[in-house]
């Protein structure tokens, strides 16, 4: 007789979890100091995290959330999440992910030809892809050293110590892009450009791509763009690159850990990241070996919205960034460091510090970055259901309160 174990088995429990994600309740009781020795049950389990989990969480689908490159989540994404999780796929064998396999193959290539790309596979998150763009720029082409922008992302400088790669950093212009003026010479080099900087959403001057050994484009927030009829130009230039990675937790929208690698030269990458083994059906491509399902979410999401969808949430948060930015120009108790690129925009108060200033608006709403060695303010326009006009009035009123009070 088979013995069912109703812990591995859908049950009314679910229901209850999705109620109180609906109607989330204050936190119960702090969690126990020691693992308790006798469990208390799926349902008083969910009772006692759900005010944690859900009540203490950042709400990332606040009306006031600018904060971060941090989006919510749509949620047809949460229903592809619970069932990865109720079936645990193993993207390193095929046989145990028949269908996650294919709809990685699917989401791939729809994707990779908007960046010029033959194709690639997802990572959990931008680090690992970008790791994975410099290994095979050193095992591919033979690069001996990297060359990036001093405000690249530091999963850069993290992948040389890795690699065993010298790493020269080179000066940002006024803009926050590498300088052009400044890059050494790149025979032996891959050269990282930024599609949309950490700090400032800077592009760095993609018409390099191209002109060094290897060329990686860390497109992690701006990549999405791509798909943009009315921003794509903006990386131009892109499609020139041997590697390209991108956040699908950013500007798709994605649950984490979700992110692509790709390259134009499959094949060749492929070989020089490729693993074989006695107990693989094919090589282990990658810095991962186990991955999960997360071409999936990603899969339904595109499904769902399709690119207009998609299109529509990107070009609505250029333009949130863009109203901040004309309001921001016109408050003589602001200044502007830049118009905004790809939705970042910086700007700090005139009339009292940055921590004052950030005291007297919502919690969330915005954060500080240091550019060009000072402390600036930061708002990020990830969330598409942000109350910009709320968050403009806000903003507005604690830098007169900062000027009155200075």
């Amino acid at each position: 007789m088979t013995s069912k174990d109703r812990s591995f088995l859908p049950d009314a429990g679910l229901e209850y979890a999705l109620e109180l994600l609906r109607n989330v309740p204050a936190a119960a009781a702090g969690l126990p100091q020691d693992l308790p020795q006798q469990g208390i049950g799926e349902i008083a389990s969910l009772d006692l995290l759900s005010g944690h989990v859900l009540g203490e969480a950042t709400q990332l689908g606040s009306s006031v959330a600018l904060a971060h490159m941090d989006p919510p989540t749509p949620w047809i994404t949460w229903a592809m999440s619970l069932w990865n999780a109720s079936l645990n796929q193993n993207l390193l064998h095929e046989s145990s992910s028949p269908f996650a396999t294919q709809a990685e193959t699917t989401v791939i290539r729809w994707l990779a030809p908007y960046f010029g790309m033959g194709g690639g596979h997802f990572c959990a998150g931008s680090t690992i892809a970008n790791l994975t763009g410099i290994w095979a720029a050193r095992d591919a082409a033979g690069i001996r050293k990297v060359v990036a922008s001093e405000v690249a992302h530091l999963s850069v400088a993290k992948a040389c110590r890795l690699l065993g790669l010298e790493l020269i950093e080179v000066p940002v212009d006024g803009r926050g892009r590498l300088d052009v003026n400044a890059v050494p010479d790149l025979n032996d080099a891959c050269l990282v450009l930024t599609a949309g900087t950490t700090a400032t959403g800077s592009i760095d001057p993609l018409e390099l791509a191209g002109t060094a050994r290897w060329t990686h484009v860390d497109a992690a927030w701006a990549g999405p763009l791509r798909l943009s009829g009315r921003y794509a130009h903006l990386l131009d230039g892109i499609e020139r690159a041997d590697s390209v990675a991108v956040s699908a937790h950013k500007w798709f929208f994605q649950p984490k850990d979700s992110a692509i690698v790709m390259f134009r030269e499959l094949e060749a990458a492929n070989a020089a990241i490729g693993f074989g083994s006695g107990y693989l059906a094919k090589p282990n491509i990658g810095v991962q070996s186990s991955r999960s399902a997360a071409a999936i979410p990603l899969l339904a999401t595109l499904l769902a919205w399709g690119q207009e969808g998609v299109v529509s949430r990107l070009d609505h948060l250029m333009e949130v960034a863009q109203r901040l930015a004309i309001a921001i120009t016109a408050s003589p108790h602001l200044e502007l460091w830049g118009e905004p690129e790809t939705a970042v925009t910086v700007f700090r108060p005139t009339g009292c510090s940055i921590e004052e200033f950030l005291a007297r608006t919502p919690t969330g709403m915005l954060s500080s970055a240091v550019v060009g060695e000072q402390l600036w303010v930061r708002s990020v326009a990830a969330n598409p259901m942000v109350d910009i006009d709320a968050a403009i009035a806000d903003i507005l009123t604690a830098a007169e309160l900062g000027q009155r009070i200075e």
